[in-house]
């Protein structure tokens, strides 16, 4: 029963897409686990791309069941324009299901979040404002709404009218925003209900049937390590557990279960929104980089923060992932670079650290410790497709990015397409 869960190693956007996508074709099941429309995967496919923010990445493979799970909280309106999106380029959702106790994401979680973000002022957390966070919360204080109520009428109407009145109060009497009308709400919903329905189905025991088959399961990360509600850095993260421990509670499965765990990192590092940033080049150099990487979001089309990859940011999700393998975006990029640094370790106050600081004061003080390598400018390394074949610099990147980590690569990406991909 192999279960292999691929994992974002930074602060998201590592290409997470193109290796579930890649992976996707030896797996009988994608699953999504965790996050919401906030994710974004992209997957370049004969020169198309596709976005995808809520649909498994494995959806463009023929002949695989692709399961949204109940860790993941679900904005219908956005699930159905995808679905038409896909559809209207041919491509397959018979095999697509949601679990019933995935939680909806309504329309009071987005006024929420855009009216909370609003008043943090400059101290905002750079949300999406797509109702993520308010959607979790609703979530543990148990007043959420999950998929399953949907396709209940009459239960959910009264779910909705419980709910918008007390949240109703928070918009107008705390924010100073418009009431939302629960009748209008209530008969949208009903209506993506109705398209939605024939999608619905217990995830979970699909899921155990094929691992009880001996079939391969691939679960599908969005967001990463370092936006962790728990490990990442508080409070600048998403609202759930984006890290492989996250698979056990977000699609009910044993960690025995558990047979690889990929962590796909970039050349490079980037962020997106607030929050430190060690090794960030907000230079000329840091520029050069997001326009060779076309770094803007996927989700939100902002422009990334980049920097120097960042080893000992690495090793820490290393640790708490349990990586088996790393897979790399971006060789291609960094190396149009005629120098090039790597982080290998922290000073804080003058002394080298060996941990990750969980204080921002902390790691906001920290200064980085690189060692330097040289680009290969002259190269077009996008066709090819063995390990030895790459000039002795990137060989030299690679080897000592192993070294610093302590895990191996499987592969490694040197250009946006499937194919450009080095298998080792």
């Amino acid at each position: 029963m192999p279960a292999t869960v691929v994992i974002g190693a930074q602060w998201g956007d590592e290409g997470k897409g193109k290796y579930i996508d890649i992976l996707a074709n030896d797996a009988d099941l994608i699953v999504r686990f965790s996050g919401g429309n906030n994710a974004g995967h992209t997957i370049v496919h004969h020169g198309e791309k596709y976005a995808l923010h809520l649909i498994p990445s494995g959806i463009l493979r023929e002949n695989k069941i692709c399961l949204i799970a109940n860790g993941v909280v679900i904005d219908p309106k956005v699930l159905l324009e995808e679905m038409d999106g896909l559809m209207s380029r041919n491509a397959r959702l018979a095999t697509l299901y949601i679990c019933p106790r995935a939680h909806l994401i309504m329309p009071w979680h987005r006024e929420l979040d855009a009216l909370q973000e609003a008043s943090r002022g400059e101290h905002g957390l750079g949300t999406t404002k797509r109702g993520i966070g308010p959607a979790y919360c609703d979530k543990a204080e148990r007043s959420g709404i999950r998929m399953g109520d949907l396709m209940e009428p009459d239960r959910f109407a009264d779910l909705v009218r419980r709910n918008l009145a007390v949240k109703n109060a928070v918009i107008e009497k705390v924010y100073g925003g418009k009431p939302l009308d629960a009748d209008a709400i209530i008969e949208e919903y009903l209506e993506y209900g109705k398209r939605l329905k024939p999608y619905v189905r217990d995830v979970n025991s699909l899921i155990h049937q094929a691992l009880e088959q001996g079939k391969h399961v691939l679960f599908e990360g969005a967001q990463a390590t370092f936006l962790d509600l728990d490990f990442g850095t508080y409070p600048y993260v998403t609202s759930s557990n984006p890290i492989a421990g996250g698979v056990c509670t977000g699609a009910g499965v044993g960690p025995r279960m558990i047979t690889e765990v990929l962590g796909v990192m970039k050349a490079y590092t980037t962020r997106v929104g607030s929050g430190p940033f060690v090794t960030e080049q907000n230079n000329e150099i840091g520029d050069t980089i997001r326009e060779y990487g076309h770094e803007y979001g996927t989700t939100t089309g902002r422009p990334r923060r980049c920097g120097w990859l960042d080893a000992f940011m690495l090793r820490h999700a290393v640790r708490i992932n349990g990586f088996t393998s790393l897979c790399m975006n971006h060789l291609d990029t960094i190396g149009k670079l005629e120098h090039i640094r790597l982080c290998t370790g922290y000073r804080l106050n003058g002394t080298l650290i060996d941990y990750y600081p969980s204080s921002l004061r902390e790691l906001s003080q920290c200064e980085p410790v690189y060692e330097e390598f040289s680009g290969w400018p002259s190269v077009d390394i996008s066709d090819v497709r063995s390990f030895n074949a790459l000039p002795e610099a990137a060989r030299r990147y690679v080897r000592r990015i192993e070294e610093l980590v302590g895990v191996p690569f499987k592969y490694i990406g040197v250009g946006p397409d499937r194919e450009q991909t080095i298998a080792l």
